[in-house]
């Protein structure tokens, strides 16, 4: 059962138990918002393509580590459920653009036809576009709302999702990846197209959810090696799973980076090698938590074990 489901033997089981719950309700906050603020109503059937991209799937991982980050800090919360609704704005955009013809060329996204498959590769395109306009929209809401965050904090955030999804992070790591189609990479750099591309986006989810609060920079500096820790080793799983699971399994197409002669953990390091990769992660991820001097980062803790235990 992984990690969690040892903790349960040692003497740990109101944890877990209450970590599951913590999961279901911070999951059914996060589609609530979600269901609120991504319009239906966006002209000519673009409403209906960003809410298919965005809604009734995907594990909401990044959300989750927003919240257990703010939970941590003892943060805003009201600031961190935007937070958390816009960097899955940011994950969902990449994904429908990622699927499209002219990058990875997928049919199957979180179990159902992709984006382009069903709506057309133009409709995509700018379902993609607007989700990213709005997860920016969602961090900056109007100074009447109920729920408004401080201007500070807005450019706080604002700056933390940009750097992890622009040429620095997310987009540049998919550059990477189209550009390494079909060559051999070295294990340093293969783990550097992943801290972009992957890697990034759940390192920002964990420091978005920590700006929300107030904390030391030792505090701020290990929370960031933890994320970075559990946004490599993602990547990792990713990349055993790809070779080890079904597509109805995974939700999506296995086996494509093989198909596509993609680089991956795997590739460079063999199915073992690369399992011991993301052991090694995990361990990491826990050892920046142990030295971070929070005492309350549980639900983060176990966000890493789920992160390298999960089957799809």
């Amino acid at each position: 059962m992984g990690r969690a489901g040892e903790a349960a033997v040692v003497g740990e089981p109101m944890k877990v138990a209450d970590f599951d719950l913590w999961v279901r309700e911070q999951l059914a906050v996060v589609e609530a918002a979600l269901e609120r603020w991504v319009p239906a109503a966006a002209p000519a059937g673009l409403g209906e393509a960003m809410r298919y991209g965005v809604l009734d799937g995907g594990k909401r991982l990044r959300p989750l580590l927003v919240m257990a980050a703010c939970d941590a800090a003892a943060g805003e919360h009201s600031a961190a459920l935007r937070a958390a609704v816009a960097v899955e704005l940011i994950h969902a955009y990449s994904l429908i653009h990622d699927d499209m013809p002219c990058m990875d060329n997928d049919v199957l996204r979180r179990g159902k036809p992709t984006v382009h498959v069903r709506f057309g590769e133009a409709q995509a395109m700018l379902a993609g576009d607007a989700m990213q306009a709005l997860a920016f929209e969602v961090l900056t809401p109007a100074g009447g709302d109920a729920d408004a965050i401080a201007p500070l904090l807005q450019a706080r955030l604002c700056g933390l999702l940009a750097r992890a999804a622009g040429f620095e992070g997310m987009a540049g790591g998919q550059a990477i990846d189209l550009a390494s189609i079909g060559l051999p990479l070295s294990e340093s750099r293969l783990r550097d197209m992943h801290r972009r591309k992957t890697g990034a986006l759940l390192q920002a989810s964990v420091l978005m959810g920590a700006a929300c609060g107030e904390l030391p920079a030792r505090a701020w500096s290990a929370l960031s090696g933890y994320g970075a820790a559990i946004g490599l080793a993602f990547q990792v799983v990713d990349d055993i799973l790809d070779v080890t699971q079904a597509s109805e399994t995974l939700g999506k197409t296995a086996g494509k980076d093989l198909h596509h002669n993609k680089p991956t953990y795997v590739s460079v390091l063999g199915l073992d090698g690369a399992r011991a990769q993301a052991e090694s992660l995990r361990r990491r991820a826990h050892e920046a938590l142990s030295g971070s001097g929070l005492a309350q980062h549980a639900y983060l803790s176990l966000l890493a074990d789920l992160v390298v235990d999960r089957n799809s």
